[in-house]
């Protein structure tokens, strides 16, 4: 299947994490659409493991959904670093966390119905600890939770956060 034909383009915003066009276009089986799409550079995200199997998650205020969630410490790559070199830049930040050992567990399309953003998601290991830098807006609470504290919170939709969701359960697969 061949992709669509774009037959028109405005850029309706631009800012300093997304950008907003409406495009018209034919995608196939002659489908004429208006497509309004959330541009954005990528993002990365890292499920960091302790040598005990303990994960580490971040708690931050979300002003999209007016609450604090329990997540994995991420963000928006930078220029045009790779998703690892994006990855780690995050951890340490939000975590004072460096990592030995960075695997890459998934590489997924956060909300393709309207986004193009891509999120690369990796598994930190071999762990050193270190002082947190994050950005001047960011509050971000740090702490270790044990596989049966993930456990239950997924059970009990504490955790609610895609990335997250995904990363931990593709944990909970190995």
């Amino acid at each position: 299947m061949s992709g669509a034909h774009r037959t028109g383009h405005r850029r309706v915003y631009e800012g300093k994490v997304l950008s907003v066009d409406v495009d018209q276009v034919v995608e196939p089986g002659d489908v004429a659409a208006t497509r309004e799409v959330v541009r954005h550079r990528g993002s990365v995200a890292t499920l960091a493991v302790d040598d005990e199997g303990r994960v580490a998650l971040v708690r931050q205020y979300r002003y999209a959904v007016d609450e604090a969630l329990w997540e994995l410490p991420a963000g928006r790559r930078d220029g045009d670093e790779t998703p690892e070199a994006g990855a780690r830049r995050e951890l340490i930040e939000e975590t004072g966390l460096r990592a030995g050992r960075m695997e890459l567990l998934a590489e997924f399309f956060t909300t393709p119905g309207f986004c193009d953003e891509r999120m690369s998601v990796f598994r930190a290991s071999g762990l050193t600890p270190g002082a947190a830098q994050p950005e001047a807006d960011e509050r971000i609470e740090l702490r270790w939770f044990t596989r049966a504290e993930i456990a239950a919170m997924l059970k009990d939709g504490t955790l609610r956060e895609g990335k997250t969701l995904v990363a931990l359960l593709m944990e909970q697969a190995r």
